[in-house]
């Protein structure tokens, strides 16, 4: 089983190396730094994969400082099921994010089917849900007579439109109690947002790996996590290199690097009643770090052990959720 584990994270790594000549450039989706705490946000085949009942809440303010810098805010909830005695697992996500004078709204309803694979557990799971775009034109028009009125391009809007679009999304989800490796894949059916104007936004397919491995150290209080996430749409690509420190399953902190935009720093703590608290501090290393002040992201969750008494529950590791 190990030599399994490390073959896949040599594949990995050899992968990575493969996008890394590919270059890299912004994408539709908004990024997350914790995405080890966060896989709900790309992949529906994680839910239930803790055997417990999980809820998630994430902001995230990025570039502060800088004129229409993006807002994030994304909720999750999942929890194993056993319908029909067919082991499972649903979730629902919502996110918010705004951009400029964008506002993207997303809804989703996410199912998987579990089954017991090793030492481990896998999950292949389908997302189905709605986005909403609505665009709230604020536009400056210089005086002269090479500029004219927002109303005399229909492709431009002059005041608030907005559009919806089904979308759809699919995942693999395969864990142990040291490991795990996703595959993911969102926006599959590409949808397009029509604005009811010649306007038009088409969304691009968005591919997703990640993995991680959980390493005990000589001292039983330490635990290092070492994780990778990549991120791309087929033309571009976005890798994340990350290392988190855990010190007596409690209190853990870590640094990311992302690869030509910035080096992450985060910390956080869980408590003995489920609760999780993290945060984390981007510092820009691209160009844009002179007109902005980083970025900062807060999560909170919480566990509940399904059918148990919460004031017997015990501690259960951050190293997966």
């Amino acid at each position: 089983m190990k030599r399994y584990r490390y073959n896949i994270l040599r594949l990995l790594l050899v992968f990575a190396g493969m996008l890394i000549s590919m270059g890299i450039q912004a994408q539709q989706d908004p990024q997350f730094s914790m995405n080890m705490y966060n896989h709900m946000a790309v992949n529906p085949g994680y839910a239930g994969s803790q055997g417990m009942m999980e809820a998630a809440v994430l902001n995230r303010q990025q570039w502060m400082g800088f004129e229409g810098n993006p807002k994030t805010t994304f909720f999750s909830a999942h929890t194993p099921v056993k319908p029909f005695g067919i082991k499972s697992g649903v979730g629902l996500t919502f996110m918010d994010d705004k951009l400029g004078f964008e506002d993207n709204l997303s809804i989703n309803l996410n199912y998987a089917y579990r089954m017991d694979i090793g030492n481990g557990s896998l999950g292949i799971g389908l997302g189905i849900g709605l986005l909403s775009k609505t665009l709230k034109g604020e536009w400056s028009i210089p005086d002269s007579d090479f500029h004219f009125s927002v109303g005399q391009d229909p492709a431009i809007p002059g005041g608030e439109e907005s559009g919806m679009a089904f979308d759809m999304g699919f995942g693999a989800f395969y864990n142990t109690d040291d490991f795990y490796v996703g595959l993911a894949s969102s926006h599959i059916l590409e949808p397009t947002v029509d604005y009811g104007l010649s306007a038009k936004t088409d969304i691009s397919r968005h591919y997703f790996l990640t993995s991680g491995y959980n390493f005990q150290l000589s001292n039983p209080i330490y635990e290092i996590q070492p994780s990778v996430f990549v991120k791309s749409d087929g033309a571009s690509f976005q890798l994340d290199v990350n290392a988190i420190l855990i010190y007596n399953k409690k209190f853990w902190g870590g640094v990311s690097y992302r690869l030509g935009d910035a080096v992450v720093f985060m910390a956080g703590m869980e408590m003995a009643n489920g609760m999780r608290a993290g945060i984390a501090y981007d510092f820009t290393t691209s160009a844009i770090a002179a007109y902005s002040n980083g970025t900062v992201e807060f999560m909170l969750s919480y566990s509940l052990e399904i059918g148990g008494d919460k004031a017997s529950q015990k501690y259960r590791s951050v190293r997966f959720l």
